[in-house]
């Protein structure tokens, strides 16, 4: 029964912490299709401050041993990857 809610604790972090990348995502999406240039001080502002409120969410799981740290950095590297597509696909390179 404990690991039972274990698994479906860790289960909820990780959707969470996903839902939460998904946002980051569709938030830059908005803004680049705005015309918020990607080398725009916002755009800059709003990027970091998101990618550092989820970093330190991932860390938060972890520490609680709801994640693992792998899973984590997975997630931020998929993200980033994902953020520098759209930006290349933006800017044309």
């Amino acid at each position: 029964m404990a690991s039972e809610i274990a698994i479906n604790h860790r289960e909820k972090a990780l959707a969470l912490l996903r839902a939460d990348a998904e946002k980051i995502m569709k938030l830059i999406k908005v803004q680049m299709d705005n015309l918020t240039m990607p080398q725009c001080p916002l755009y800059e502002e709003v990027l970091d401050t998101q990618m550092f409120g989820l970093s330190r969410e991932i860390d938060f799981a972890v520490r609680l041993g709801l994640v693992e740290e792998r899973e984590g950095k997975e997630l931020l590297d998929t993200l980033e990857r994902e953020l520098s597509a759209l930006h290349d696909a933006f800017t044309g390179k």
